[in-house]
């Protein structure tokens, strides 16, 4: 397994090593210059008693040890931009831990749903509503259900909210195997798709334009609380209500209207829908008014859930490297600064100086450098 680079973007880092090869190659030339002026090249050992090993050609010594110096710091600019580049080289498996929790969606696809008190209608506005409380989430796994009359599993839970999505969108009253709007059956049902893990971890998103008639549904959210788990309720609908499209062109006729042909109108009624809310410390909302309640309701009640810690699976992390071409840069460098030490040059105090600051420079510098 080779060496992977986790910034490669950083390689511009790279043109820091021309800095000192370019310095070299503007500098060297006037240093040796300054030299020629303080004395003949032949003379320069004498002059110079640190050259004494330099040989006969004193200024290619120096030529060659300044290209030599320049080197070796290019070369360690170099290793320090690639440990900064990240290299890495093999990978660890290691346990993932995640904090979980679990919301159930409960959303009424009776045909009162389709009723236009709120725009275009309430079951499409329940689905944008639900849409955007999906884009809320941050890691939650969802469940789906309908219900009507009777209640159905859609969508098991799942961390997949696209599948989710998907869904919502099919989501119509012709998939109802009853009418009717059962509120108990939808949380019965709703709580079955829980572990039992407890409270902490688990909350109901009722969406519904229903009154729960028969007191089940608070008998459910009873049940619910007894178990740690919070019912949140979103009111879908108006109090002046409208009337229930029949599929066909008109509006649904009550039979048991002593007028004659008395279209029936839904209303939405809040009262025992704040009453399952409050049976166990969830929030009750109504859509009509509000921008994106669902998404303030995961603001304000899920994402502040204290959750479950798992282990979901295990994550390729990758083993850093960077320390090799770090620890060799060091050392290179290291080497450069004894160079420069064990190297340098005074000029005797009998040597007079100059006016030419050129070669006051070289005098009493390195002369080396």
């Amino acid at each position: 397994m080779g060496v992977e680079l986790l910034r490669p973007e950083l390689a511009v880092a790279l043109v820091a090593a021309l800095v000192p090869l370019l310095l070299c190659l503007w500098e060297l030339p006037r240093r040796m210059r300054a030299l020629r002026l303080v004395a003949e090249p032949r003379h320069l050992r004498r002059v110079f008693p640190g050259l004494a090993g330099a040989g006969a050609d004193a200024l290619g010594w120096i030529r060659r040890r300044a290209w030599s110096r320049a080197g070796l710091v290019a070369v360690g600019m170099s290793l320090v931009a690639l440990s900064w580049m990240g290299p890495v080289r093999g990978f660890a498996l290691v346990p993932v831990e995640q904090r979980r929790i679990d919301v159930v969606v409960a959303l009424d696809t009776s045909r009162s749903m389709l009723v236009e008190d709120v725009e275009p209608n309430r079951l499409e506005r329940a689905k944008v509503e639900i849409g955007a409380l999906l884009d809320a989430m941050t890691g939650e796994r969802v469940s789906l259900l309908a219900f009507a009359g009777s209640a159905r599993d859609v969508a098991p839970l799942t961390a997949d909210l696209d599948t989710v999505r998907y869904f919502l969108e099919e989501l119509s009253p012709e998939d109802n195997r009853r009418g009717g709007t059962d509120l108990g059956a939808a949380l019965n049902l709703a709580l079955e798709r829980f572990d039992g893990s407890g409270g902490s971890s688990e909350a109901v998103i009722l969406v519904t334009d229903g009154e729960d008639l028969t007191g089940e549904g608070l008998a459910a959210a009873e049940v619910a609380r007894d178990r740690g788990v919070r019912v949140h309720v979103l009111g879908m609908g108006t109090a002046g209500g409208g009337k229930v499209p029949d599929g066909e062109g008109g509006f649904v006729v009550d039979p048991d209207a002593s007028a004659a042909r008395a279209e029936v109108v839904s209303q939405l009624r809040s009262e025992s829908l704040r009453a399952i809310a409050d049976a166990t410390g969830g929030i009750y909302l109504e859509a009509k008014g509000r921008v994106l309640p669902l998404e303030e309701l995961y603001r304000r009640a899920i994402s502040t859930m204290e959750g479950r810690d798992i282990v979901d699976g295990k994550e390729r992390v990758p083993r850093d490297r960077f320390q090799w071409p770090l620890v060799l840069a060091l050392l290179i460098l290291m080497v450069e600064g004894a160079a420069l030490d064990s190297r340098r040059v005074r000029v005797p105090a009998s040597i007079p100086s100059t006016e030419d600051p050129a070669v006051g420079a070289a005098s009493n510098g390195e002369a080396t450098s």
